[in-house]
């Protein structure tokens, strides 16, 4: 594989969101977004928004079945790579992947993760700018992101996952969207968990079209709106029968094209990448 391993640009924006990740990381490596050690963290306001990842199981699931269905054989990039768990998880499903992220403190965390799975014959970690990646056009069959393309500026971020993607690519992106205005109101007064950038550039539908400019389809899937309510019963009994019934809530009202905008979470599926562009690298 590769032997790359150094940061792109160096420009402000960079470097912050770079600074920011590498201090959450610190002192619970692989763990940033996992709820399973919300107790150890539940008393540090940087940590106040793991409650909500509690809900996910849905989207998970989605995007777990999407990779597990199409990556045995192939290559994949898992788009600023974080924790490393799903490149871990494709790994596993026979995928050969390469993970990248701006904070040399989670690729570290990700090597060690995957000698501990077992996997690290079959990845690799690297700090670079997703911005500006440092491989060669149609590298990738599969591209997987989770929650960075907020972080980057989206037309070069978009550029750059369609320039890498083979012909016949396919990517996947998790995103949180803008729309909602109590979801808006809570990032309002959440500050310390994002960076300014972050926070102007939650993904709005907008964006969303944008990216037809790269892919000839590009399908939204749309989570977690109904499924909120269940945040503060997580550590009761009542969750999983709560939870459940609030997805089957969410699996009507998000068919609506008026709410399903209002969701907390959208899962974007891109492929058929345009020919023409395969070689416009911005």
């Amino acid at each position: 594989m590769m032997q790359l391993n150094t940061l792109g640009s160096t420009e402000s924006r960079k470097k912050e969101e770079a600074e920011f990740h590498n201090h959450l990381r610190e002192d619970m490596p692989f763990q940033r977004y996992s709820p399973d050690i919300e107790e150890k963290a539940e008393g540090d306001p940087q940590w106040s928004n793991f409650k909500y990842y509690s809900i996910e199981t849905k989207s998970r699931a989605y995007v777990d079945q999407w990779i597990q269905s199409r990556c045995r054989g192939k290559r994949l990039l898992d788009y600023g790579c974080g924790n490393g768990e799903d490149s871990i998880f494709a790994a596993r499903h026979g995928a050969f992947v390469v993970g990248i992220d701006i904070s040399d403190v989670s690729i570290a965390n990700c090597k060690q993760k995957a000698l501990d799975e077992g996997v690290s014959d079959r990845t690799q970690f690297l700090v670079m700018d997703a911005e500006a990646l440092q491989f060669e056009d149609n590298t990738f069959d599969l591209v997987v992101e989770y929650g960075v393309l907020h972080h980057l500026d989206f037309p070069a971020a978009m550029s750059e996952i369609h320039r890498v993607l083979k012909p016949n690519g396919q990517a996947i992106c998790t995103e949180a969207l803008a729309h909602n205005p109590l979801i808006r109101a809570y990032r309002n007064r959440t500050p310390e968990l994002r960076t300014p950038w972050e926070v102007d550039h939650i993904l709005r539908r907008e964006q969303i079209r944008m990216a037809e400019k790269w892919f000839a389809r590009v399908a939204p899937n749309f989570y977690h709106l109904a499924t909120l309510a269940a945040v503060p019963f997580r550590k009761t009994p009542i969750f999983n029968p709560l939870l459940g019934c609030l997805e089957l809530l969410d699996s009507l009202l998000l068919r609506l094209p008026l709410i399903q905008w209002q969701a907390w979470q959208v899962v974007l599926e891109l492929s058929k990448p345009h020919k023409n562009l395969m070689t416009d690298k911005k």
